[in-house]
């Protein structure tokens, strides 16, 4: 491998306009351009040959040192790093070679790179990307779909990453303009994903010498809220049918307001096995949207979630991590209502015919095609309306039973359920899950069983997240530390105790 020092200036020749380089008359003197150094590289794929040129350096000294890094590093692993290739060429090397990753997990990583890493910063030459650029990609991340203070522009990066946005798949009107696929404000737990794609892609060039740091590694992230599950008590139920606000952005059912909902929908639901697989489980979503028949034993009261179904309906995916591939244990109850859900499939590809769609999943729609994850959220959260929408109807506009039942079109035995079931509050369906894993430590269930039953890598994060949201699961702990201290005097609500021995001063 051959290297060289030379030096080259950006004087213009007057004559004809083009720069001198490295025959500028003045090249010689002191202090006048800058060092740079040129190797023999590695012939490019189509075999032609490859000078790489390296600098600007200060000193000759300083140009000489990196050229005989780069030497020694090309004797060491047969290539040299390309000091012409861009951000956005290195993304599109990296992301080919991910022929591991699970379909969806794919998908995201190239949303990420073609919505922001590329056009924030796939310009920039890969040497010349510093932490700073990163940061103010995310600066410019955090103001998409938020409106910029008065007399202020948007930045050419906000500009660009603007222009790369998705278009919405609705269809416009005559002369209506397009809209824009997302019209949210990204949230910090987002840009933490995008960084983490990015961080991954330099670690990458890094392990390949392409670069001697990882310029993602130390950027400063927009601060994540706490998003610690709070269970719906009397207290936040009052405030919230007050002022229509949540108390927090996740919130999980009482038992008995789980056990009020799943009484509501017994009867008339026709995914009413799935709702309570996941209220008392604890599985998510695109695990129960996944799964298969095959993997579910009833005689032996244990099914295995080996794959999922992404948002986007396409072919099942791996589980989504080793954790996430598990058996899950079920009680007696979830077992019959499996068998009655099994039951009932039968009938409606009976009824079907040749329409049906073997797809081998649990729970499908009723020709056995598989239910798209979105809309088993949707049919949660309309489930819960229509159970608020009841109780509105009885408390406030004082509606009888039989005149509601025929309003909403349901039987009058799902009005009393509702009526009888007190406020049912606002969650998500993925709130279920949290909802499952404090029913299971409110019964006194291990932590670490808890935490092999919902998939969690470490069962350090299932107690982080929910060990302190339902207040029974420290109760007994509570009345064991009070009973511990001796006391003469009780609380006021209580009878004064006589106590005996040293204490009594009789």
């Amino acid at each position: 491998m051959k290297g060289a020092v030379f030096k080259r200036c950006r004087c213009t020749n007057p004559e004809t306009g083009k720069r001198y380089e490295t025959n500028c008359p003045d090249i010689k003197k002191k202090g006048h351009g800058t060092w740079w150094f040129r190797y023999e590289a590695p012939a490019s794929a189509d075999g032609k040959r490859r000078r790489p040129r390296v600098g600007p350096f200060p000193t000759k000294e300083d140009a000489e040192k990196e050229l005989v890094k780069e030497l020694a590093k090309m004797g060491a692993d047969g290539h040299a790093s390309d000091h012409r290739m861009t951000v956005g060429q290195w993304l599109d090397r990296w992301i080919a070679g991910k022929v591991d990753l699970k379909s969806s997990t794919l998908s995201s990583y190239r949303e990420a790179v073609d919505l922001y890493h590329k056009p924030g910063l796939g310009h920039l030459r890969l040497v010349d990307l510093r932490a700073h650029h990163v940061s103010e990609l995310y600066a410019a991340m955090l103001q998409i779909n938020r409106p910029l203070p008065e007399g202020k522009k948007p930045s050419e990066m906000l500009r660009r990453l603007l222009d790369a946005r998705a278009d919405s798949t609705k269809k416009s009107k005559e002369g209506e303009e397009r809209c824009k696929k997302q019209t949210k404000p990204l949230s910090p737990a987002r840009i933490k994903r995008v960084h983490a794609v990015l961080s991954s892609a330099m670690g990458s060039a890094v392990k390949k010498k392409y670069l001697t740091h990882n310029p993602a590694e130390h950027v400063e992230l927009p601060r994540l809220p706490r998003r610690k599950p709070l269970v719906w008590t009397s207290p936040r139920i009052a405030r919230w049918e007050e002022n229509g606000k949540l108390p927090a952005p996740v919130m999980v059912w009482t038992p008995a307001q789980t056990g009020a909902f799943l009484d509501f929908i017994h009867e008339t639901e026709r995914q009413y096995a799935l709702f309570h697989l996941v209220a008392f489980r604890g599985l998510r979503r695109a695990e129960v949207a996944g799964l298969p028949w095959s993997d579910v034993d009833l005689d032996g009261g244990i099914l295995a979630i080996r794959e999922t179904r992404p948002d986007d309906d396409l072919e099942p995916d791996d589980a989504k991590s080793d954790a996430g591939d598990r058996a899950v244990t079920l009680d007696a109850a979830t077992v019959e209502h499996l068998r009655a859900w099994r039951t009932r499939q039968k009938s409606e590809r009976l009824a079907a015919g040749p329409a049906w769609v073997n797809s081998g999943l649990v729970f499908t729609r009723p020709d056995g095609s598989p239910l798209r994850p979105e809309w088993v959220s949707q049919r949660f959260e309309l489930l819960i309306t229509q159970y608020t929408a009841i109780r509105r109807r009885h408390e406030v506009q004082k509606w009888g039973i039989p005149q509601i039942a025929k309003r909403h079109r349901v039987g009058e035995a799902k009005v009393r359920a509702a009526l009888a079931g007190g406020p049912l509050p606002p969650i998500r369906f993925h709130d279920l899950r949290h909802g499952a894993a404090t029913l299971s430590l409110a019964a006194g269930v291990e932590m670490k069983v808890v935490s092999e039953t919902l998939g969690h890598a470490r069962s350090s994060f299932t107690a982080d997240v929910y060990a302190s949201v339902v207040p029974q699961v420290f109760k007994a702990a509570a009345e064991a530390a009070a009973a511990v201290v001796p006391r003469r005097v009780g609380p006021p609500s209580a009878p004064q105790r006589k106590t005996s021995g040293p204490l009594d001063p009789n």
